[in-house]
């Protein structure tokens, strides 16, 4: 096996989105849960061993380091949707869908449940993050559930099993409940694991409400939204800010079923509402 194919376990990075989509479906029999073994779903099962085995907080720190002062150039916000089009792989037999058509389905989403404009804003930009797949980081190091690095791993991430490779593990100090970090030291302080939530918060961050960061920030942190883990670490206004991340992800998960959008037809509403919120160009 080659090392590029190491690093890329799943045929398409979309079979992270479907694998999450089955494994939060609402209305799941109890005996469905947690059935994530490696046989059901292999390509799935050995990103998250790489996940698990790589992200450690040596490595978290690095790459907020290297991403954080947003030095990779001036892009638009469409732009940066264009350039994530080219992560479509038309061998996929699946779908047809553009990068675009794929934000379009969670924005129009949310458009149509009739919320803020900046809230159908930031259901069109989350997935932008998935931008670092073309800068050349590792599927393991773009998409996954989300986690704190530093501190005990919780048993509500898929495969926890997995964390036993991770360095980390064999760290006292970092295996403790709060690890490094202060009984309720707010998340802001908190070092999470590397992926397109964390790059596209902080390039958002400036032009959007606090409520949309958070939501770009954790929508991939399954173990504290969907099922209360790390509440130790939050903050009184992190709980709060959390109701909308929670009202977020739905929007997230079961939008790609629907219908396809017309990009051409939606295009100047899309372009009108980045215009209100986001200047001509930023920083990626």
């Amino acid at each position: 096996m080659s090392t590029l194919q190491q690093q890329q376990p799943m045929p398409h990075l979309e079979d992270w989105d479907d694998f999450i989509a089955g494994r939060y479906r609402e209305g799941k029999a109890q005996e469905e849960f947690r059935v994530y073994d490696a046989k059901a779903n292999p390509g799935v099962a050995e990103f998250y061993r790489q996940n698990h085995q790589h992200q450690t907080l040596e490595y978290v720190r690095a790459k907020e380091a290297e991403y954080y002062p947003l030095s990779r150039g001036k892009k638009s916000i469409w732009e940066a949707a264009e350039f994530l089009n080219t992560l479509v792989d038309d061998s996929d037999p699946d779908t047809d869908l553009s990068q675009i058509e794929h934000l379009m389905q969670t924005s129009e989403a949310i458009r149509k449940d009739g919320h803020p404009r900046w809230f159908v804003l930031t259901g069109f930009v989350h997935d932008l993050g998935k931008v670092l797949c073309l800068y050349g980081e590792p599927q393991w190091g773009v998409v996954g559930d989300t986690f704190p690095a530093g501190c005990a791993y919780s048993d509500q991430i898929v495969f926890p099993e997995y964390f036993a490779a991770n360095p980390d593990s064999k760290v006292p100090e970092y295996q403790t409940k709060f690890g490094i970090y202060e009984p309720n030291c707010g998340l802001d302080n908190v070092h999470m694991s590397w992926g397109h939530d964390a790059y596209v918060s902080k390039v958002a961050e400036k032009y959007l409400p606090e409520p949309a960061i958070y939501m770009l920030r954790y929508h991939s942190f399954y173990a504290a939204h969907r099922h209360g883990a790390y509440r130790h670490l939050m903050s009184a206004h992190d709980e709060q800010m959390f109701r909308w991340v929670r009202e977020f992800n739905p929007y997230d998960l079961y939008s790609k079923g629907q219908s396809k959008p017309n990009v051409k037809e939606l295009r100047p509403y899309y372009e009108d509402l980045i215009a209100e919120f986001f200047p001509a160009q930023l920083d990626w």
